[in-house]
């Protein structure tokens, strides 16, 4: 497949976060079934450094996963037949965070879809401010829809 461009519209068309909770502005480049890349603008106003934290705001960590998980799941997404449909985030390894994602920054994020096998994947993510590494995260995701047109009873009640 060839590559895609998202903009806001096309990230709302594909997956189902919201903003405030939509992590991110901009997919430049999806590949679909392989990559996906793109960003997040932080201005000081963003909702999370009101209260994380006052006096010393910064983006909290789980919500740098998050982003990293949603910039992935445009990975599977993408592929034919998937758009719109929920993916969740099902486990979480190997996360570590380097550097403080202040007020201003544009977080960018680079992910990496590792294998997609019957609606689950293991994805690999790291996010940057400036070229410095932030947050670094394997994760698991899963597509529910996809399990249940592979379970035989389910197909036949539905």
């Amino acid at each position: 497949m060839e590559p895609l461009t998202l903009d806001m519209d096309g990230l709302l068309a594909y997956q189902m976060n919201r903003p405030p909770y939509l992590m991110m502005d901009k997919a430049e480049v999806v590949i679909p079934g392989k990559s996906a890349c793109g960003y997040k603008d932080l201005p000081p106003e963003t909702w999370f450094f009101q209260c994380h934290f006052p006096g010393d705001p910064n983006m909290p960590g789980m919500l740098q996963v998050e982003a990293l998980v949603q910039m992935a799941a445009l990975t599977v997404l993408t592929l034919d037949g998937n758009k719109g449909k929920i993916v969740y985030l099902t486990k979480v390894k190997n996360v570590t965070f380097r550097r403080k994602i202040l007020p201003g920054d544009r977080y960018e994020m680079k992910t990496e879809l590792l294998s997609w096998r019957r609606g689950i994947g293991k994805c690999v993510g790291t996010g940057s401010v400036d070229g410095e590494t932030a947050c670094r995260a394997e994760f698991g995701i899963v597509m529910p829809e996809v399990i249940a047109g592979l379970n035989p009873t389910a197909r036949q009640q539905g």
